[in-house]
Order: structure tokens, then C-alpha cells, then sequence
């Protein structure tokens, strides 16, 4: 085994991130975490050349985020010829504020000095407040047009690179027309008990979405393109126009963890989409698998509290013989299931297709008892024609999820020869079985932790407020995620 260099540091600890909350003499940093990435600043190997010792200390207050870097080392490579210790403060310049490298004296008198912390609201509107755990939270939501708001995320742009894998910060210096585009949701705790010149509130994490425009081509049955009036007196923006809406970065900060902020904030953003009049179609830029997770159980919630399942049936009585083929791909789908009703719906929530046909999949498949849905294929050896209702449904829900797969992945699918290809359906599906069942059995332990958590909740307000001591940081996090960008090989991507 080589020996480590003294010379060369791993970034990810080297970097030590901290939220402080300034009280009138001094500002204590209650918790300090590492990035989970710093290949977007440092390279791909993480590691930065030329010092021993080497800490890189990054404070943010609490409420606005004023940034601060102080670089320390015991000692730092002399230059020998072309080989010579990175350029720390160089090397970050482009990823934060520029206002981090101030001087620490000058740092921590600007902010014990800060007479308007106590008046310190988020900026953008407020959308939404909850509970968790006896401690109130707030989401605010704004555009990149409002300086506030882009002041912010300048401040907050790093830590894209540090916890999203993939992460690009956002041009912040781009036209009006196309920062308004851009939705910012903030989410705040708001502190109860507060110190003089003190700010109420303390960052928790944000998320941020980005409209496209929906182009609606023209239809069969007219020549002509469908057209979205405005009114001439009315001025245009390109956020004024229908769109599909990309949730695209999302954080919640590792000392927020388990307190359900991401099930908060994605139902918020949600529910503020199917709001809007322009928003055609809510779509997620290049999900986490933990994302994925969050997205389907919410998603699934949704469409279960609104009363739409029911509506959703598997026809299991169609005849065998229509599924009689050589290639075992091709369903008469439309016998199956009511398509029009099923896009109808889509359509009303506003979710993206190969979303919605997942969960209404998850759907059919918890109506099939799980005695029969786990014994595989091994008793569907008379297929469409067993006595067993339940057998039956089972191989043809397999059908219908077949058919999608099929679909999906026409083209790689179309490379290999006829047994290969149903022996790779068949092997994808039997993923996607056991991928639903691990949802499933996620989404019954979330919705008992649930209903403690609101037990919990009418205890403390039967009981009355008390006061907090000291925060606790808890690691564990069931229902809070980072969006990280590397796309999720789900198991119906062959």
C-alpha cells in the first residue's frame, strides 16, 4: 500500500460547513458537517495539493446566509519548478459570493453588529407553514426578477456543488425574461424563542424549478395550431406561457434531517403547480433514487387522499386468446384498462406519463393479494385462463407492465433476437415487482410514523409550548433528500 502524501489533502474533509446563529456577544457554530461532493470545485479526485493540516472553514448565519471562508495549514508547499500548492482561494472564487472572503474580525462584527437580523423576513411570499416535532416551518417562494431572492441564492450557490452530485449553480446574471423562469422555495424554521438582535428565522433548505414551453402540436382534426390568448394590453413573459415545470435542485440541510421537510416542501411545490393556469405538466430533472422515493410515495398519496384509485380497475375477464402471441408483447390494452380514463386523470394532476403509469402499476398491483403476487410466475401456468381470479389478474397486470416496458425500451430491446428479449421483459418486470413491494412496504411504515407524528403533535399542543433547549441534530433521515443529478437506472431501464 502506498504511503499517503503529507502534502495532499482530501477535499471532503478539509471542508468544514457551518450555520451560525449570532447571539449579542459571540457566534457559536452549533454543528459542523462535510460536503458530500467537492469534485465540481477540486476535480474528480477530491484532493487538493501543497498543505499540511490543511481546514477550510465556511460559516453561513442562520437567516440570510452571509457567507464567510477562513483557509488555515500548519504549513504550505514552497514552489519546486512548475509544482506548486493549489491556489485555494482562486479555485473557489467562481462558486461562492464574493463577499465569503472578507476578514474574520470584519465578518463577526458585521453580523453581531446586524441591527436588522431581528427584522429579518425570507424573501418571496409566504405559501405555506407546518409543524414538526413541536417546532414551527415556513415556505417561501419567489422568482429570480426579486433581488432579494437572487442575493440568496447567490449566497447559497455553493452548496449545489458540496450535497447534489452534479449540481450546476444558476446564472444569476441572465436576462429578466429568463430569471423569471425560475421558481425559488425556501423553507425557514421560525424560531420561538429569540435573543435580542437575534433573526427569527433559521435556513432549513430550499428547492428550485424552471419552466420550459410547452409546445402543443397540431391535431388531426384540424390544421391549425392551437393558440394561447393574451390579451394585447396584457405584457408578455415567457413565465406567462403554458409550460411543463422541472423541479430541478433540492436540499434539505443535513441538521434538518427526519423531520418530514421534504414531504412538506414537494407537496407544497406540487400543490402551488396544480394552481397555476400555465403549468401544463410537473416534471423532475434527473432524480435521485432517494428522490424517485420521495416523488412515487407523495405522488401516490396524492392521488389516494383525492379518492382516484377507485376508479382504477384491472378488467381481468377479457379472453385469453387475445393475448395468445408468439412474442408475448402484444396486449390489447385497451381491454385491460381504461386508457381514456387513466389519461383524463394524468392529465388533471398533471404528471409527467411515465410517472403515472408507475403508480397507477403500484395501484393494480396492492389490489392482487400478496400470497399470489410473490409467488411469481410459478403459478401462472394456465395464464389468462386459471379459475383463480387472483391469478389472473396477477399475469395480466405482468402483461400490461410488459407492454410499457416494451415500449420504452423499444429501440434497445429491438437489438436483441426474440428469446433474448422476453427473457430480459420478463427479468425487468420481475425488478419492477419487487421495486413496488419495497414502495409499498415504505409507504405503510411512512404512514404509521405519520400518524404518530400527529399524535405526538396534539399532545404538545394539548400540553402547551415549552421551551427548547439546545437544538438536537438528528442523522437518520427516512423522508428528507438531496436532489442529485445522475439519472436513476430504474428497473424497467434495460
Amino acid at each position: 500500500m502506498d504511503e499517503p502524501d503529507p502534502w495532499t489533502s482530501d477535499a471532503n474533509q478539509a471542508v468544514h460547513i457551518s450555520f451560525i446563529r449570532p447571539g449579542e456577544s459571540s457566534s457559536k457554530a452549533p454543528s459542523t458537517v462535510h460536503p458530500k461532493f467537492t469534485y465540481p470545485i477540486f476535480g474528480e479526485h477530491e484532493k487538493i495539493f501543497g498543505y499540511q493540516n490543511l481546514a477550510i472553514n465556511l460559516r453561513f448565519t442562520e437567516h440570510d446566509l452571509r457567507p464567510h471562508i477562513e483557509i488555515t495549514y500548519d504549513k504550505k508547499y514552497r514552489p519546486l519548478g512548475e509544482t506548486k500548492a493549489l491556489d485555494i482561494k482562486e479555485t473557489l472564487e467562481p462558486f461562492v459570493a464574493k463577499e465569503s472572503f472578507d476578514k474574520a474580525a470584519t465578518y463577526n462584527d458585521r453580523i453581531q453588529d446586524d441591527a436588522g437580523a431581528k427584522d429579518f423576513r425570507p424573501p418571496g411570499q409566504l405559501i405555506q407553514s407546518y409543524t414538526s416535532k413541536g417546532r414551527n416551518f415556513e415556505i417561501w417562494s419567489g422568482d429570480l426578477r426579486d433581488p432579494d431572492v437572487r442575493a440568496l441564492v447567490d449566497r447559497m450557490q455553493v452548496l449545489v456543488s458540496f450535497f447534489i452530485e452534479g449540481g450546476t449553480p444558476l446564472d444569476l446574471e441572465d436576462q429578466e425574461w429568463s430569471l423569471a423562469r425560475w421558481r425559488i422555495y425556501l423553507v425557514y424554521e421560525k424560531l420561538r424563542i429569540v435573543k435580542p438582535k437575534m433573526a427569527n428565522y433559521s435556513f432549513v433548505g430550499y428547492s428550485t424549478s424552471y419552466q420550459f414551453i410547452f409546445y402543443t402540436p397540431r391535431t388531426s382534426k384540424s390544421s391549425e395550431p392551437q393558440v394561447f390568448m393574451i390579451p394585447p394590453s396584457t405584457p408578455l413573459h415567457a413565465a406567462d406561457l403554458p409550460s411543463r415545470v422541472r423541479i430541478s435542485q433540492f436540499l434539505i440541510l443535513p441538521a434538518h434531517h427526519s423531520y418530514g421537510h421534504g414531504s412538506h416542501l414537494y407537496d407544497c411545490m406540487v400543490k402551488t403547480m396544480l394552481a397555476s393556469s400555465t403549468c401544463i405538466e410537473i416534471t423532475v430533472e434527473d432524480p435521485s433514487e432517494a428522490f424517485d422515493d420521495l416523488r412515487d410515495i407523495r405522488d401516490y398519496a396524492r392521488l389516494s387522499s383525492k379518492g382516484i384509485f377507485p376508479k382504477i380497475k384491472l378488467n381481468s375477464t377479457i379472453d385469453s386468446k387475445l393475448t395468445m402471441n408468439r412474442s408475448g408483447l402484444r396486449v390489447p390494452t385497451s381491454q385491460l384498462i381504461d386508457r381514456t380514463l387513466l389519461e383524463t386523470i394524468r392529465r388533471q394532476e398533471k404528471i409527467a406519463p411515465r410517472q403515472f403509469y408507475r403508480l397507477i402499476e403500484m395501484h393494480l398491483l396492492s389490489q392482487i393479494p400478496p400470497h399470489t403476487r410473490q409467488a411469481g410466475t410459478a403459478r401462472l401456468t394456465q395464464k389468462g385462463r386459471s379459475s383463480n381470479p387472483d391469478d389472473r389478474a396477477f399475469y395480466y397486470w405482468r402483461l400490461l407492465v410488459k407492454q410499457r416496458v416494451f415500449k420504452q425500451n423499444k429501440e434497445q430491446l429491438g437489438q436483441l433476437d426474440r428469446g433474448e428479449r422476453a427473457d430480459k421483459v420478463e427479468q425487468t418486470v420481475g425488478e419492477i415487482v419487487g421495486d413496488y413491494e419495497r414502495l409499498m412496504l415504505m409507504m405503510k411504515k411512512w404512514q404509521e410514523a405519520e400518524a404518530k407524528s400527529n399524535e405526538n403533535e396534539d399532545q404538545r399542543q394539548l400540553n402547551g409550548p415549552k421551551d427548547r433547549g439546545k437544538r438536537k441534530v438528528l442523522e437518520d433521515d427516512d423522508d428528507d433528500t438531496d436532489m442529485e443529478t445522475p439519472k436513476r437506472a430504474r428497473s424497467e431501464v434495460l
